[in-house]
């Protein structure tokens, strides 16, 4: 005859159980807690050692910007007849400035350092400033750009410098996806909460998988092959739209172009030429 279980007992051996069950729970929570923070670390120190380097970078790339600054103005005094010359070697020098502000900027963005200083601005300035750049990159060829009025009239609230970075490189990547003659067209779109610059254009596009990705793995410090400075500049015009609030899209489709999407809140704008 098999005797009759104690029911204290039972409880307190039911209770021990849990408790057990309960430690070993514990144990494997706090592991992976350790596991998660040794990871959050090592991605920190990853950060910043990118954010180092990218800062050295900018540094390096400053010096000879400013050395070919100063050759191309004695250039244009020194030689009359290669003004035209001297001009293209400017603009050479101040887009390699640009681009070493804008790894500066990355790398100050790696570290958690992003910061806007926002004032009142024109956006029609601004876009032309940042066609300026592009156009100057591109040599013999050239695009057509075309600017809606409604969009060049705007007033808003932002960073001239920042704002003008995203648009570089935005149309940095429209300029690259689009063939000579091309047009590459900038327009605004009102929103009741939120405000757009969509840039288009007919260009030889990217698969969307592709250019997400590609961003991505930019962001995971990554970067496919033939994607690296798309990404790179695509990932730095989003981290200046987000630090403005807004956001960066891009929708792509292989063989029939892209459409970009810069967008800020609607509380940023100032003034508008059309009924909202």
């Amino acid at each position: 005859m098999v005797p009759r279980m104690d029911i204290r007992t039972f409880a307190l051996g039911f209770t021990a159980l849990l408790f057990l069950l309960l430690v070993a729970a514990l144990l494997r929570l706090r592991q992976r807690l350790s596991e998660a923070l040794e990871r959050a670390a090592k991605a920190e120190r990853s950060a910043l050692a990118r954010g180092r380097c990218l800062g050295l970078v900018a540094r390096e790339l400053q010096a000879p910007g400013l050395a070919v600054l100063g050759h191309a103005a004695r250039l244009s005094v020194e030689a009359p007849h290669a003004e035209a010359d001297a001009r293209a070697v400017e603009a050479y020098a101040r887009h390699l400035l640009r681009v070493a502000d804008d790894i500066a900027d990355f790398a100050a963005s790696e570290g958690g350092q992003r910061h806007v200083r926002d004032m009142p601005l024109e956006l029609g300035p601004v876009i032309c400033e940042a066609i300026e750049a592009v156009t100057a990159t591109l040599g013999p060829s050239h695009r057509h750009f075309r600017v809606a009025t409604d969009l060049a009239r705007l007033t808003l609230m932002a960073d001239a410098r920042a704002l003008r970075g995203a648009l570089r490189e935005v149309l940095s990547r429209a300029a690259r996806a689009t063939a000579d003659g091309d047009a590459i067209e900038l327009r605004l779109v009102l929103g009741a909460e939120a405000i757009a610059i969509v840039v288009e254009d007919e260009g030889a596009g990217l698969p969307a998988g592709d250019l997400e990705a590609a961003m991505a793995d930019m962001g995971a410090g990554g970067g496919r092959e033939g994607t690296r400075g798309l990404a790179l500049g695509l990932a730095l015009a989003r981290d200046l739209m987000r630090a403005h609030g807004g956001e960066l899209v891009v929708e792509s489709a292989s063989g029939i172009g892209a459409r970009s999407w810069l967008t800020l809140p609607r509380g940023r704008l100032l003034g508008c030429p059309v009924a909202a």
